[in-house]
C-alpha cells in the first residue's frame, strides 16, 4: 500500500521543476540562501557489505516493462528512477553497488533493517517448512506470535485479527466498530490517510487520495495540526469539533472515531497536546469505539513508546497494524478486546492470507529482534538527535518552515514564505533529488508534497542522522 500524491501531479511537477532548475528560477527565499561553493560534500558513513555483482535488466529496461505491463498509476521518485537491488540493515544499493542511505525505510515499514539476518532466517525457515496452509487447521506460528503481539499493547487488547495490509487491517476496524455499536457514523480528521479501499478511503481525507465513489458514513473533524491549524497546540480548542460534528451531523451517536498520532501520508503531523484524551472521552460518551491507527507510527518507531497513542496517555478500544509488523513481509493485524471481538461471531469472518505461518513467523522475528537490540531506545535516542540537528538547520534557512515528529518519524516542512506558511513544491523536488546524488534518500508527503518524511529503519545511528542533516545543509548552501 503506498501512500504518496497522485502520480500525475508529481510527474507533472517534476517536469516544471527540472525545466527551471537549470535557470535556478526558485523562489525569492531560496534565492537569498547562500551559496558556498566551499562547503565539502558530506562523506557516507563507512559499511561492511559490499553487494554480489549485479547482473539483472537496467533500470531503462524495467521502467520500460513497468509502462507497458503495470498500471498507469504506478509512478517513482526522481528525475532519474533508481533501481534499488540489493539492501543491509540502513543501506540500499543500486546497480551499479552504489550505496546509499535509506531514511525513508520503504515507507515506514522496514524497521530492523534491511534483509536483518534474523527475520530473514526466521521466513527462509518457516518456508522451508510450510509455506502455506489455512487457519482452519492448527500451526504454532500464528499463536505464537499473536500472543507475544498481545502482550505488548495495554489493557484488554487481547484478540488479534491478522491481515494483509494496513487498508485491510483499518477496513477491518470500521467495519467491527460498526457492528459492536449498530451504528454507521465514523469521525475520522481532515488531512487524514487510512487507506485505499471503499471504506477507508471514505476515512482518508484529503482529495489527493479519493476517488469519486461512494464513500458514507464518514464525517472529518478539523485536524488539531500545531503548525498550521487555527488553534496551534491547544488541542482541546480543536476537539470541540468533533462534539460539534456528533450533535450536528449525526444521530447523537456514533460507530467510532479513527486517527493517527502521528500523521504519516499527512506531512508527520503530531497531533496536538490534549486532543486524543478529549475526543476519546467525546465518542464514548456518545457510545463509540476509538481506533488507533498504528501503521506507521507503531512497532517502536516514535522511541519514547512501543505505540504512537501511548505518548498521548489514551488506551483505545481497537489498534490497527501494519508495516513495521513485518520489515517489509505483507503482514497487517486488528487487535481490540474479547468482548469486542465477539461481534465477527455473527457471521463467517475468514482470510485467505492473513496470519499465514510464514508472514506470523516474520512478524514474531520483528518484536524479538526490536527487544533484543534496543531499537526502541534508539529509535529515541538518535531519533531525538537528528530531530536537534535538522531544527538547527530550520535556523539556519528559512526555506525550513517547521520541524516536528517524535524518534525515527520525522518531517521537515519547507515553505516560502515563513508567514503564510506557502508550500515550497518545487524547491523540495530539487533538494530530494540532489540529496539522492549524494547518497540520501528521503520520502516526502503532506497534501502539498512540500514535507520530507524521515523514517529510516530503526537501526540508523548518529552517523547516519550527521550524514543525512549534513547532505540536507550542503544541499540548502548551494541553491
Amino acid at each position: 500500500m503506498q501512500r504518496f500524491i497522485p502520480a500525475r501531479r508529481v510527474l507533472s511537477e517534476t517536469k516544471y521543476s527540472l525545466r527551471w532548475q537549470g535557470r535556478r528560477c526558485f523562489s525569492q527565499v531560496v534565492q537569498k540562501e547562500a551559496d558556498n561553493n566551499d562547503v565539502v560534500v558530506p562523506k557516507m558513513p563507512p559499511f561492511d557489505y559490499s553487494p554480489p555483482l549485479y547482473t539483472g535488466p537496467s533500470a531503462e529496461e524495467i521502467l520500460s516493462k513497468r509502462k507497458q505491463y503495470l498500471s498507469p498509476s504506478l509512478f517513482h521518485f526522481y528525475n532519474k528512477p533508481l533501481n534499488v537491488v540489493d539492501g543491509r540493515m540502513q543501506y540500499l544499493f543500486d546497480e551499479t553497488g552504489r550505496r546509499y542511505l535509506d531514511a525513508f525505510g520503504g515507507i515506514a515499514t522496514v524497521c530492523c533493517g534491511h534483509c536483518h539476518p534474523d527475520v530473514v532466517d526466521s521466513i527462509v525457515n518457516q518456508t522451508k517448512r510450510l509455506q502455506h496452509s489455512t487457519v482452519l487447521y492448527l500451526n504454532h506460528a500464528i499463536a505464537d506470535f499473536a500472543e507475544a503481539l498481545a502482550s505488548k499493547l495495554p489493557g484488554n487488547l487481547k484478540v488479534v485479527f491478522f491481515t494483509n495490509s494496513g487498508t485491510e487491517a483499518n477496513e477491518l476496524a470500521m467495519m467491527i466498530a460498526r457492528l459492536y455499536t449498530g451504528c454507521h457514523d465514523i469521525i475520522s480528521l481532515r488531512n487524514a490517510y487510512h487507506g485505499n479501499a471503499a471504506g477507508t478511503m471514505g476515512a482518508t481525507a484529503q482529495s489527493n487520495w479519493k476517488f469519486n465513489i461512494i464513500q458514507s458514513g464518514v464525517h472529518h473533524a478539523l485536524n488539531p495540526d500545531p503548525y498550521r491549524g487555527d488553534f496551534g497546540s491547544e488541542g482541546e480548542k480543536y476537539a470541540k469539533d468533533v462534539q460539534d460534528l456528533i450533535q450536528f451531523g449525526t444521530s447523537g451517536n456514533v460507530a467510532g472515531f479513527i486517527s493517527e498520532a502521528i500523521q504519516g501520508v499527512g506531512g508527520i503531523i503530531e497531533l496536538a497536546p490534549g486532543y486524543l484524551p478529549a475526543v476519546y472521552s467525546t465518542i464514548k460518551k456518545a457510545g463509540g469505539l476509538c481506533i488507533a491507527d498504528e501503521v506507521q507510527a507503531g512497532f517502536a518507531r516514535t522511541g519514547s513508546h512501543f505505540w504512537a497513542f501511548e505518548g498521548h496517555g489514551v488506551v483505545p478500544d481497537i489498534v490497527t497494524m501494519a508495516k513495521g509488523i513485518g520489515n517489509g513481509i505483507p503482514l497487517g493485524a486488528v487487535v481490540t478486546t474479547p468482548e469486542i471481538a465477539e461481534v465477527l461471531t455473527r457471521r463467517c469472518y475468514f482470510n485467505t492470507f492473513g496470519g499465514n505461518p510464514v508472514c506470523t513467523a516474520a512478524g514474531l522475528a520483528v518484536l524479538n529482534v526490536i527487544e533484543k537490540e534496543k531499537l526502541q531506545e534508539n529509535a529515541f535516542v538518535v531519533g531525538s538527535y537528528l530531530k536537534e540537528r535538522l531544527t538547527a538547520l530550520k535556523d539556519k534557512y528559512d526555506l525550513i518552515g517547521d520541524v516536528r515528529g517524535r524518534g525515527l518519524m520525522l518531517g521537515v516542512e519547507l515553505v516560502t514564505d515563513h508567514k503564510l506558511k506557502t508550500p515550497a513544491k518545487l524547491e523540495t523536488l530539487h533538494v530530494m533529488d540532489r540529496m539522492k546524488e549524494i547518497g540520501v534518500l528521503v520520502g516526502k508527503g503532506g497534501f502539498y508534497g512540500n514535507v520530507f518524511r524521515i523514517t529510516p529503519p530503526l537501526c540508523f545511528t548518529k552517523e547516519d542522522a550527521d550524514f543525512l542533516v549534513d547532505a540536507m545543509d550542503y544541499t540548502l548552501a548551494k541553491m
